[in-house]
């Protein structure tokens, strides 16, 4: 079976409970750290591709960090080439786990959105 990767900021409760959920599913996985490192633009841009999002939703811009960075408003006048420089850079998908498995990749907060995987 194909392990699969967690790609998040090591203290977002949402990455712990993603991870919970495949341990208890007995499911293999590693670990990412976007603290210590950042997915690439290239990565980012391929995630989002697989994922089938609006870009809004892939990088969950309503997040409480993007609020205290005043990133929810400019983000709108940006393109998304641009967003993506700013995300890939800055360590910014604190908000959701990314689970990437193959060509799946799935960025949301609930367990019944992670059994698909």
């Amino acid at each position: 079976m194909e392990k699969i990767l967690i790609v998040c900021y090591p203290k977002c409760s949402t990455c712990k409970k993603a991870e919970k959920f495949l341990k208890e599913k007995d499911i293999e996985y590693s670990y990412r750290d976007i603290k210590e490192e950042n997915p690439t633009l290239e990565e980012l841009k391929n995630w989002h591709e697989m994922s089938g999002l609006p870009l809004k939703k892939f990088f969950n811009t309503s997040g409480q960090l993007y609020r205290s960075m005043e990133l929810k408003d400019k983000l709108k006048n940006m393109t998304d080439e641009e967003q993506y420089k700013l995300l890939s850079t800055d360590g910014m998908l604190v908000k959701r786990p990314i689970l990437i498995k193959g060509s799946k990749v799935l960025v949301g907060f609930k367990v019944d959105e992670w059994e698909e995987i």
